[in-house]
């Protein structure tokens, strides 16, 4: 399977540079790559200069951006969390908070063939990262990530009055409920919609970690 394309770039005030533009986009080509061969052989049989190959990149390219063939995919592993960032991020501030947190979860692991084509490649490479110790570092790292850049989103949604104590937990909380719902999808064969998709296990997730936190009880 052909992974994802990557989102459009941004424009207007923030948008990026046309050299960061395409210092992302050759970072995604040996992301995708990377994702294929690990697919097809696994990492262990696959190598850098495979993956630069398969990007049409020269080797001295892949490790100006990767220090090694596992962390080639953290680039396509973020790009989800981006994705349900953004999507919270157009919430209202004032909305319920929990109403908007799974609309936002829900809307980011469903509804598109894109969304569908990516899960699977994040299942096939949460199954290859369980006898690859590198792989596990760059998901966990990935996750670590996401879970910065969430505080600010909530911290706008729910206004500055907030306690950042509560704000952290309820980023940590719904990092780990999108996180553990994708890790234990990964080792079923459950479709990527309907009952047992990441979806439906995310929103269980994020009701059991954060029903009894403050800021969803306001």
């Amino acid at each position: 399977m052909r992974s994802p394309r990557p989102y459009a770039p941004q424009t207007g005030p923030g948008a990026q540079s046309l050299t960061e533009r395409r210092k992302a986009a050759t970072q995604l080509d040996i992301a995708r790559a990377a994702c294929d061969l690990f697919a097809e052989h696994g990492p262990d049989g696959t190598t850098a200069e495979d993956i630069a190959h398969r990007a049409g990149v020269a080797l001295r390219t892949f490790y100006r951006y990767f220090r090694n063939k596992q962390e080639a995919v953290a680039p396509l592993l973020a790009g989800g969390g981006d994705a349900w960032r953004a999507l919270l991020a157009e919430e209202d501030p004032g909305t319920p908070l929990g109403e908007a947190l799974e609309r936002a979860v829900t809307r980011s692991l469903s509804g598109q063939q894109a969304v569908e084509e990516g899960l699977e490649v994040t299942r096939g490479l949460l199954r290859a990262a369980v006898d690859d110790q590198a792989l596990r570092a760059v998901w966990y790292r990935v996750n670590q990530d996401s879970e910065e850049h969430l505080v600010p989103v909530i911290s706008r949604l729910v206004g500055p009055e907030a306690d950042p104590l509560e704000v952290r937990l309820l980023a940590a909380a719904a990092t780990d409920a999108i996180r553990v719902a994708l890790e234990l999808w990964s080792t079923t064969q459950a479709p990527v919609s309907g009952p047992g998709s990441p979806a439906e296990l995310a929103v269980r997730c994020l009701r059991d970690l954060t029903g009894a936190m403050p800021l969803l009880l306001r």
